[in-house]
């Protein structure tokens, strides 16, 4: 991991970043404010980069995240973090009406800040130093396209955060690069709701032939299981944002499309590995590191089961 950390750095083109303030780096400490949820695995894989950039760049890091989707909570979080003049901030930014505020005192009060997985059409605006993730919206143009490829012409958008910026961009960029009717489906992070709702949805609409979910395990698993009950398992197209081993084994089965990877092992990983090297060189990449997207076909899923289920895809 430190060959890539060396690569990833110099193909950045690293430049000197302002001076940061004597006080903002008195400690090693590094703080990591998300919004993912606790029973979403997306974000473990994240918190497995955290902690592993922390290891091999010898910093303390502290991994903290709200039990719900809860932007007062994590403006709370962020708050707190700001109380203790970490050397470094990492935040996802979901909702920058909500966290604005709290990211922009963090940054007043000299803490470098980094933006990640959320938030990218905003985080220089808050005074963010970068961002590292993809674009939610050409993600979808681009889930959308492809699915259009493959024949698809009534979608279904399962969102399964509602109030999440990022995924409404996601559902918008499908319906931009789909180009036919797109219906969004609100659900809960809870599987089975997200089961039972997208088998009524397919059950009301015949002619639904694509369904995108917005997350793997919380809703592109769900998906699958429901579309197989339905009886409609290779006539509608299943595909989903981010990977788990489940959803990938059905992708290599022929049960789903694909899966879109914006590889958030980086997202955790690499701000950190670029704080760290802030504080002890004043080094910055000179701007946005995209994490994705990938598409994991058929083709790719067999290789990257594995790792997903070590929690590092």
């Amino acid at each position: 991991m430190k060959s890539l950390v060396t690569g990833l750095v110099a193909a950045a083109v690293l430049t000197a970043a302002a001076a940061v303030p004597v006080s903002a780096q008195q400690n090693n400490r590094i703080i990591v404010v998300t919004h993912g949820q606790a029973n979403d695995p997306f974000w473990s894989v994240v918190k497995n980069g955290v902690a592993k950039a922390g290891e091999d760049m010898n910093v303390q890091v502290d991994y903290r995240a709200p039990e719900t989707f809860d932007m007062v909570n994590m403006s709370q979080l962020i708050d707190a973090a700001v109380n203790q003049r970490p050397a470094g901030l990492v935040v996802s930014i979901p909702d920058a009406s909500a966290l604005g505020p709290s990211i922009q005192k963090a940054v007043a009060a000299g803490i470098p800040v980094i933006s990640m997985n959320s938030g990218s059409d905003v985080s220089k605006k808050l005074g963010a130093m970068l961002h590292v993730g993809q674009d939610e919206v050409e993600a979808g143009r681009v889930a959308g396209a492809k699915l259009k490829e493959m024949g698809g012409k009534v979608g279904l958008c399962v969102n399964q955060e509602v109030g999440n910026v990022s995924l409404d961009l996601r559902c918008k960029g499908f319906t931009e690069g789909f180009g036919g009717k797109v219906t969004v489906l609100p659900v809960t992070n809870d599987p089975a709701d997200v089961r039972a709702k997208v088998k009524a949805a397919l059950a009301a609409d015949g002619s639904v032939d694509t369904v995108l979910a917005l997350g793997a395990g919380t809703a592109g698993e769900p998906t699958v299981a429901a579309v197989k009950e339905s009886g409609k398992t290779g006539t509608v197209r299943v595909a989903t944002f981010d990977l788990s081993a489940n959803f990938l084994k059905s992708v290599a089965a022929g049960e789903a499309a694909f899966a879109i990877d914006q590889q958030q092992y980086l997202q955790g990983y690499l701000p950190v590995v670029f704080l760290a090297l802030n504080a002890k060189y004043g080094l910055m990449p000179g701007g946005n590191v995209p994490s994705g997207p990938n598409l994991i076909t058929k083709e790719k899923a067999n290789q990257v089961i594995e790792l997903s289920a070590k929690g590092i895809r």
